[in-house]
């Protein structure tokens, strides 16, 4: 692994459970695994990231498949373009449903080892316990605690970034995939909460240092029927805020339907 001092910057190396740098800076595993490289006074708060209920409700809706067509046509690209990737970074890998997906389909190809990190530490815990072949730590994507070029493959879905950071962490020609967005998606959830709904802007993406090879939308409709999974849905997104309870028992009573519109974009890094 190559992890930096979030503090110093200096390398970081690992001796037992504990990681630390030349200015001996130390980081400890936690009993799941995962390393905690977020300081506290880099923290905006107490426990930042999605909480434990967002990120349970998230588990458990993926793991009903809902949005493996999705996980599957990351994989399929990321194949088609990284198929000889070595080394990957999940950027905002939650609780690692696409991230073992993506470790499991590139390393049918060639040996890769992947990399995720989260804010989360709830998250974390949780990918970590489940997911022992991949390298989880807790840190902020705007301020990576890894060595400048170190990995040739890197994926992030939805999750916000720097384009500088995407960057110096990125091998020359390292492919980057990112999930955000569609027009369309999630609209019918929307003219129940706004007057006056707008869609998401549709243009291609723009990252600075990275030049946009593939860009297209993958459309399908979520069709939720049972009260458990609606539940789900709406508490791991932020519509959770913004419905009342009539109109979450409304779509729990009676069904949820709705259009995904998945934005999805290759890069290569210059």
């Amino acid at each position: 692994m190559n992890y930096a001092c979030p503090i110093c910057r200096q390398m970081l190396t690992l001796d037992a459970r504990t990681w630390s740098c030349a200015n001996n800076h130390r980081f400890d595993c936690s009993k799941e695994g995962y390393v905690n490289l977020l300081p506290v006074q880099k923290k905006r708060s107490k426990d930042p990231g999605d909480n434990k209920e967002m990120m349970l409700a998230r588990r458990e809706f993926l793991n009903q498949g809902y949005y493996q067509h999705l996980s599957d046509r990351v994989n399929e690209l990321a194949v088609e373009f990284a198929a000889n990737a070595s080394a990957g970074l999940d950027i905002g890998c939650g609780e690692g449903y696409y991230s073992h997906r993506l470790h499991d389909a590139l390393n049918q190809h060639n040996q890769f080892s992947l990399q995720g990190v989260d804010i989360s530490k709830s998250a974390l815990r949780y990918a970590a316990k489940r997911y022992k072949a991949i390298d989880f730590c807790v840190a902020s994507s705007f301020e990576m605690p890894f060595s400048d070029d170190s990995f040739d493959f890197m994926l992030r879905i939805y999750a916000p970034s720097l384009d500088e950071e995407l960057h110096r962490v990125a091998e020359k020609g390292a492919i980057l995939i990112t999930v955000s967005a569609g027009p369309m998606h999630h609209f019918a959830l929307k003219e129940l909460i706004y007057d006056n709904p707008q869609q998401h802007i549709e243009t291609p993406s723009v990252i600075s240092g990275f030049e946009r090879l593939h860009g297209e939308n993958l459309v399908s409709d979520l069709v939720l029927l049972p009260s458990n999974d609606i539940k789900h849905f709406l508490d791991m997104t932020p519509y959770s805020w913004k419905l009342n309870d009539e109109q979450k028992q409304t779509l729990i009573a009676q069904g949820l339907t709705c259009q995904l519109d998945f934005k999805i974009e290759v890069f290569r890094a210059n």
